[in-house]
């Protein structure tokens, strides 16, 4: 379930953004056509106790009380309970029924007033921002201009480095490096003062400690140090070591670890706490592992001399950390997977591992009254880092030095370097930044910066780097320039506070959501009444409309052609009239015959799906955008919100879905049949020769006909047994299959045995009969023939 508009609301065009601030919202099944909640209703019946099994976290638990709402559990007397786990382990099942509690409805609140929030504010902000911008530049390169209280902090901390690397001024340092050696060694010596920004100054203590030539031992000390083993494993931890060590995104990390999870080889993968439970199985779970290949000696090892107690770390109420469940090897999971988890049994094997215990020695020398020092470690127990060997001390053994003695200096360098920018923000460097301030969860946290990539925001560098583009950047300084709390990672903290104590039963969920939503209201209308402080910086940045794009059809209105931008959302603009027209996306645009709309006189357009089987289907502008018939609004997926959301109710209306009783290219004049699969017509694929074909209007099926004729076109006859169009087919006189010699045959595809002996289904399931008579087919769709065996299928199926 997921929380949307009434329908009242959905139409970009006849809804004033501002108005979603106080629009109602309902919760909306996301996969309709999987008919869950029926399923839920009707499995419940007749049961008198619930126990729910979803995930252990708010997520979760807002889906329990969805489950409950289903199934009508409020008004049964039954009782309702909740199983907690972290695993799908048959001691963790076991356990979870045995320690059955209540659900919290004040976590699943916390969830409801987070998406009524981000919702609001994100579409009321990304509608308005959207149609004001993309009506007037040609090369934004986005569908959707979007704002979301948590992604755009989440882009403004990008854009802040950005800044930084680009408003940096690189100064140049000296500093005094004197060189000696040591039992046949060459050791350097760090400056005490590091470095100088004077080279004058540097000059003059490089030539007294060039005229000194002698350098004194002042000290030798040695400390015995500790570098602690890792604490347990949480989310945000695991996500920054896929992105820096395992080269994956966050996104494909968590997709990959709940995978992992559902398989049975790791606990549940999105937690905030570090700290594992008193009752946490160590023995069991380093059992599981014993016979792993890769680490299993390394497992029994620490079974047989005794394992150390876990780091103390953040208990965070939710689940304990990250922790493999079962053993696997490569060839069980693949690579990528692999590697994580890999990753996370090798963390859980040091968080049980000993501290690992290095010497470090320290060298202090004097000349010309100026201190050096050179710095030695040595491991003397490696620990824990055994098994993450990338976390090993670095050794540096250093020769043996007595307080007091003197050594020769053999060169002194005049060492002249310059201050470097920072780098772009890691995917790593970015999660810590989220975490630290606050924006977004644990499950949200990948979401967040795969929108500011999808959005075209930043990009992805080598590295696993985020490198702002021009759109990206536009946005946030307009943001810094309008109201910097747009972008400033402040008010999301805030805000997750507040919904925090909602979750804690601290504060009632619908006054929050009112406070928050007025607040952003308010934002909402200066920013409107501030916007050409932002069209300032997009109008240095970007070409207007009218620059951009190449002539591509005329319009009908003004008889002047149009320009088609193919950057996204791809779109014809009418200089003359000042018009944009959405064209579908995600495919190829060309003219079609120089043919026109008998309606509005508009040039056809011919749009080419990508792929050698894609789809290819005729339509024009206008209609496209402003269906003169009404309730003809979705195409192959593409519905009345495919571009953008902006075409308004009713967009998308292709030629062949269009219902003119005469224009030569309407379903009434090209639709052949209808479709076994769906509600739709099968209509000709004008320019499919010389491998003609039918294809749904409606779905992704497809009708092979027979190959290599040199014409197929529909007539205006009917089929007197199934009412289906009637079609005439001129063979190839080398290949023809009339037994005549003749090349020209007409015929229904399902009622003429030669012509149904031809053809293919391609796509789908079966081509059956679905009725007696008329069929349902989108435009009006012909049925079938009545003697028709309902299971015949096309050849090939």
């Amino acid at each position: 379930m997921f929380s949307d508009f009434t329908e009242a609301y959905k139409d970009w065009s006849a809804t004033d953004p501002i108005d979603l601030f106080d629009a109602p919202v309902r919760r909306m099944e996301a996969n309709p056509k999987a008919n869950i909640q029926r399923h839920l209703s009707q499995e419940a019946r007749g049961y008198t106790h619930l126990i729910l099994w979803l995930d252990c976290d708010r997520e979760g638990e807002n889906i329990c009380f969805e489950v409950i709402e289903c199934t009508g559990f409020y008004s049964k007397e039954g009782r309702i309970l909740r199983a907690r786990f972290s695993s799908v382990t048959k001691t963790d099942i076991l356990k979870a029924m045995n320690n059955l509690v209540e659900p919290n409805r004040d976590e699943a609140l916390a969830v409801d007033a987070r998406q009524e929030i981000d919702l609001k504010v994100g579409v009321a902000f990304t509608r308005f921002q959207t149609n004001f911008f993309q009506g007037k530049y040609g090369n934004l390169d986005s569908r959707v201009i979007s704002y979301g209280p948590c992604q755009t902090p989440t882009l403004g901390f990008c854009v802040q480095r950005y800044l930084q690397i680009n408003t940096f001024k690189p100064e140049k340092f000296w500093a005094v490096r004197p060189f000696i050696i040591r039992n046949g060694y060459e050791l350097k010596l760090d400056w005490e003062r590091n470095r100088l920004f004077d080279r004058d100054v540097v000059e003059m203590f490089h030539k007294l400690v060039e005229e000194d030539r002698m350098v004194e031992v002042v000290s030798v000390s040695e400390k015995k140090e500790t570098k602690n083993r890792p604490p347990g494993l949480n989310t945000v931890n695991l996500l920054k070591v896929a992105s820096s060590a395992l080269g994956l995104g966050p996104q494909l990390a968590m997709q990959i670890a709940e995978r992992l999870y559902t398989q049975g080889f790791i606990s549940y993968p999105r937690t905030e706490s570090t700290a594992y439970p008193s009752s946490f199985d160590f023995r069991g779970t380093l059992g599981a592992l014993k016979s792993n290949p890769a680490w299993g000696s390394y497992s029994q090892t620490l079974l047989a001399s005794g394992y150390a107690k876990p780091r103390l770390g953040t208990d965070a109420g939710d689940h304990p950390p990250i922790t493999p469940m079962l053993s696997a090897t490569e060839d069980m999971l693949g690579n990528d997977a692999w590697r994580l988890y890999q990753y996370v049994c090798q963390h859980f094997l040091g968080t049980l591992s000993p501290d690992c215990k290095f010497l470090r020695t320290r060298i202090d020398f004097s000349v010309a009254r100026e201190s050096f020092h050179c710095v030695g470690l040595r491991t003397i127990e490696a620990g824990f880092t055994s098994i993450m060997p990338w976390l090993a001390v670095n050794e540096n053994n250093l020769p043996q030095f007595t307080k007091g003695e003197k050594i020769e200096i053999q060169n002194v360098e005049l060492y002249e370097g310059t201050t470097s920018a920072p780098d772009y923000l890691t995917e790593s460097e970015l999660i810590s930044l989220m975490e630290k301030h606050g924006i977004g969860t644990d499950a949200s946290i990948p979401v967040h910066i795969n929108n500011i990539c999808e959005r075209n925001y930043v990009q992805v560098q080598a590295g696993r780097k985020l490198v702002p583009t021009a759109l990206g950047i536009s946005l946030i300084r307009g943001y810094q320039c309008i109201d910097p709390d747009l972008c400033l990672p402040d008010i999301r903290s805030f805000i997750e506070q507040q919904i925090t104590l909602v979750a804690k039963g601290e504060a009632d969920h619908s006054h929050v959501v009112q406070h928050v939503i007025q607040q952003f209201r308010r934002k909402f209308s200066y920013f409107v009444k501030q916007i050409d402080n932002m069209d300032a910086l997009f109008e240095a940045q970007f070409s207007p409309l009218s620059e951009s794009g190449r002539l591509l059809s005329k319009c009908g209105k003004c008889l002047r052609y149009m320009k088609y931008i193919s950057s996204q959302p791809a779109r014809l603009y009418c200089n003359t009239c000042e018009e944009v027209y959405y064209v579908p996306q995600k495919g190829a645009i060309k003219l079609y015959k120089e043919l026109s709309c008998p309606l509005d006189n508009f040039q056809l357009l011919l749009f080419s799906m990508p792929g050698p089987e894609g789809k290819t289907f005729p339509f024009c502008p206008y209609c496209y955008n402003s269906p003169p018939f009404e309730g003809v609004d979705v195409l192959y997926g593409l519905s009345k919100t495919s571009n953008s959301g902006k075409l308004g109710k009713g967009a998308g209306m292709p030629c062949s879905l269009c219902p003119h009783p005469t224009c030569p290219h309407s379903v009434v004049s090209q639709g052949v049949c209808a479709c076994p699969e769906c509600s739709g017509t099968l209509v000709l694929d004008p320019v499919s020769a010389p491998n003609w074909r039918l294809l749904c209007n409606m779905c992704n099926s497809v009708v092979l006909l027979p190959k290599g004729a040199h014409k197929i076109s529909t007539t205006q006859e009917r089929c007197s047994e199934c009412e289906s169009m009637i079609i005439e087919v001129d063979f190839n006189k080398k290949t023809t299959p009339l037994s005549d010699g003749t090349t020209l045959h007409v015929g229904c595809i399902l009622c003429d045995e030669l012509l149904h002996s031809l053809v293919e289904m391609k796509h789908g399931r079966s081509f059956s009969r679905r009725g007696r008579g008329r069929g349902r087919g989108r435009g009006r769709g012909r049925g079938f023939r009545k003697d028709e065996d309902p299971k015949m299928s096309f050849r090939g199926f």
